[in-house]
């Protein structure tokens, strides 16, 4: 059963949910399984916990 772990910033509900349906379908489609196998794991991260080019994404 793969397992896919996303790292990101918080997004809205609903963009998660088209997130983890469209990885779904691409392990589908690419390995011929069944949905019900793929498991998506999101872990948001807030915006003053990490950064990028020396500043903090809280601060851009």
């Amino acid at each position: 059963m793969p397992i896919v772990t996303v790292q990101q910033g918080p997004r809205t509900v609903e963009l998660k949910r088209e997130l983890v349906q469209r990885i779904t379908d691409a392990f589908v489609d690419a390995y011929g399984i069944p949905a019900e196998t793929v498991q998506v794991w999101i872990h948001e991260v807030p915006t003053d916990s990490w950064g990028a080019a020396g500043k903090l994404t809280a601060d851009r």
